[in-house]
């Protein structure tokens, strides 16, 4: 085995070993992380649900509410009005506030009215009684409490903040410290709570903060399930969705390591439903859409009972907050903006539904097998194939690694990882290549050096890979022929001396030779001033035809620059003519024993050359044939004639190129139509209508030779009708 190869293997398998290492947590590759978050987000926007029975409504304190109520927060009346008009009147399921009441509402004149009870009137019959009588309709968090009892309501609070305030919800279970520290889930110091007179009158209640926030800010997970103290407290999704289905118990499903004595969560379950979560209770937030995906109803049309009955009978109900001042908006894989009681309405549907996707804890295992596995079929493997080869070997790969990925999540709810394993067989493809480019093909280059001046380096690259299938004695080939020619070279070369001529020549054939290599072409000759180049040899080219085109274009255009150049010169401008055509060609060494060259023969070959020519009869600057233009649809062409050039009988149609499809104005195109449908009168001889139509186009385009030419022969034709088998094609007799 080569020292080359050794370093190959060796580079491969470092590489591996990073990936490995970043899999197992020893090590942090950020832009794996990022790029695994990329593909989970782009994975579940492509698998939106499309029809999804809605169960849950949302009654949103919105901008109309705030202009309607007043600013937030509400009189505690008010909200209690909500709620008698919701479970009263709409018969909703269940509510749960998005929102924690942590603070008494009390308002500055019951405050005068307490302090004077208090004090300085607490002696004075009259006003202790109205102050008694009054004082009830001003205890609003009494009255709000009130309306909370014997109802399905939860009450939402935050867990994992700096201070203790406010009563906790009764605890769904109590772990002994064992067990607390051989679980995963989420360990909270603090809480903010809602008032014990709130807390104990609702149904239950849940957290609705987030510590499992991924790194780049995003929701993607959701913790179920929160610890303080010893305490296990669920969250705001899942304390209503348990009220609003009979409130089952809560079963924890964990599995045990055999290396430790950790419990792994792994499911979660109430009644018959299993919750697929990871370690510290996260859920994937099953998104059905962008925002605004559930119905949100005004709070405002609620307390006015505006809203239709049929919207919330039997719904489950979340209070909460879509207006931006009120900040409970969150970044999200489907939006930046999201608002946050949404993400709580699709994590209660998805429950339902039996939507949520599992990312179980042997995920990692998969992952650091499958990264194994790949690193070292690759790394044996990719050295030993051609660059083709290996193409198509990571290609595949890519393919089987995002199609099994994709199956697994649409069919089995699974989510396994593909970021790291897809990028570690791309930069595992590209080590391959670009050692094999830098090390192992420095001859080649060499090589290549020293005659690519002299044949495109293409050439040099085939020839140096696989000389011996080379057929260097001739084969004949689809290809593409190209010639160009300066207009009056004659004349300019007689104005200029014999150095300056020189100098002129190379200036005008080096850009037309660079332009050629740079669409794949390969230079057949220098005639003088004349250009001749071909494509689809030595190299297969599928676009021959296309790259052919382009350069022709790409001719004109770079002429155009090299005018100005010229100008500042003092030399003659120049112009140029380029015949292009396809067709079967013989392509090999022709020659002497003396000299040989590496050109193409046949009749397409010499059609290429005479449509060169005809570029000055017809006044244009590139001329195709119809195979050219057969091959090339990407492009608008203007059609010229049907003739026939000399040496050959059958007539062959003749184009114009004017440039790619989507380049082409309307107004362009509808004076092509009207010139096309004059061609067409002219060949079914109806001398009077071609002329209509071609003449209004020369008052148009007056400078344009095309019309001119045809409306001679229409005169012609008028006085010496063409014979009756006439195909409507011109003979041109000379080259």
């Amino acid at each position: 085995m080569d020292i080359q190869r050794i370093i190959r293997y060796a580079l491969s398998l470092v590489l591996t070993l990073l990936f490995l290492l970043h899999v197992g947590e020893v090590i942090n590759i950020p832009i794996l992380t990022s790029l695994e978050n990329q593909a989970y987000d782009a994975r579940l926007k492509i698998t939106l649900p499309e029809n999804v029975d809605k169960q849950v409504v949302i009654v949103d304190i919105d901008e109309k509410s705030l202009d309607e109520i007043g600013q937030w927060p509400w009189n505690r009346n008010i909200l209690a009005t909500i709620n008698d008009v919701l479970f009263d009147h709409y018969q909703i399921k269940a509510i749960g506030y998005d929102i924690v009441f942590a603070e008494e509402d009390i308002d500055e004149g019951t405050k005068l009215l307490n302090s004077m009870a208090t004090g300085s009137l607490q002696n004075d019959p009259v006003f202790i009684e109205e102050y008694q009588r009054v004082i009830p309709s001003l205890q609003h968090d009494q009255r709000f409490a009130e309306a909370l009892k014997d109802r399905k309501t939860v009450m939402g609070f935050v867990m994992d903040t700096d201070s203790i305030k406010g009563e906790l919800p009764r605890a769904i279970a109590e772990l002994d410290n064992n067990t607390l520290k051989k679980l995963a889930i989420h360990k909270a110091e603090g809480y903010t709570a809602n008032l014990r007179a709130l807390q104990s009158s609702a149904f239950s209640g849940g957290f609705f903060n987030n510590p499992l926030l991924d790194y780049d800010g995003v929701f993607r997970r959701v913790p179920l399930l929160q610890t303080h103290e010893n305490e296990l407290h669920e969250s705001l999704a899942l304390a209503l969705t348990r009220a609003a289905t009979g409130s089952p118990a809560i079963e924890m499903v964990v599995e045990t390591s055999e290396e430790s004595d950790d419990l792994f969560l792994e499911w979660i379950t109430i009644g018959e439903i299993a919750i697929p979560v990871d370690h510290s209770s996260g859920v994937l937030v099953p998104y059905i859409g962008k925002r605004k995906s559930f119905e949100y109803i005004s709070a405002t049309d609620v307390l006015n009972k505006r809203v239709d009955k049929n919207i919330l009978e039997g719904k489950i109900t979340l209070f909460g907050t879509s207006a931006p001042g009120l900040l409970d908006l969150r970044t999200t894989p489907l939006e930046p903006a999201y608002p946050g009681v949404e993400v709580h309405a699709n994590i209660i549907q998805g429950i339902l539904d039996g939507r949520i996707l599992h990312a179980p804890g042997y995920t990692k295992g998969f992952e650091f097998i499958l990264i194994s596995f790949i690193g070292i079929v690759l790394t044996f493997t990719l050295p030993m194939l051609s660059a083709l080869y290996s193409t198509l070997v990571i290609l595949g790969s890519i393919v089987l690694l995002i199609t099994t990925n994709f199956y697994a999540w649409t069919n089995a709810q699974l989510v396994l990882p593909i970021a790291a394993p897809v990028l570690l067989v791309v930069v595992l493809f590209a080590l391959q290549m670009t050692y094999g480019f830098f090390v192992e093909s420095r001859g080649k280059r060499q090589l290549a050096h020293l005659f690519g001046q002299y044949v495109p380096p293409e050439l040099v690259e085939e020839m140096s890979l696989k000389m011996e299938d080379i057929n260097l004695d001739g084969e004949m080939r689809e290809m593409s022929v190209l010639f160009s020619d300066v207009r009056g070279f004659t004349t300019i070369s007689e104005s200029l001396e014999p150095k300056e001529l020189t100098d002129y020549i190379n200036a005008f054939l080096t850009p037309i030779t660079k332009v050629i290599h740079d669409h794949r072409g390969t230079i057949d000759k220098y005639m003088g001033d004349a250009v001749m180049a071909f494509w689809g040899a030595p190299l297969e080219d599928d676009l021959h035809a296309l790259h052919a085109l382009n350069a022709a274009t790409g001719i004109v255009e770079r002429m155009k620059s090299l005018r100005k150049e010229f100008s500042e010169k003092n030399w003659p401008e120049i112009y140029v003519g380029v015949g292009v055509n396809t067709g079967n060609m013989n392509v090999g060494n022709k020659g002497s024993e003396f000299r040989v060259d590496y050109t193409v023969l046949g009749d397409a070959v010499n059609l290429g050359s005479r449509l060169e020519g005809l570029t000055k009869v017809y006044g244009v600057d590139i001329i195709t044939s119809e195979f050219t233009r057969h091959a090339v649809p990407e492009y608008e062409y203007r059609e010229l004639d049907r003739v026939r050039v000399k040496g050959k009988d059958k007539p062959v149609s003749i184009y114009e190129p004017l440039g790619l499809l989507e380049d082409i104005s309307k107004d362009e195109r509808k004076l092509l139509k009207q010139f096309h449908i004059g061609i067409k009168q002219f060949r079914a001889q109806n001398w009077d209508a071609a002329e209509r139509e071609i003449f209004a186009l020369s008052q148009l385009e007056p400078d344009r030779k095309i019309y001119k030419i045809y409306l001679d022969r229409i005169m012609f034709y008028r006085e010496h009708p063409p014979a009756e088998d006439w195909d409507g094609s011109f003979t041109h007799t000379s080259k």
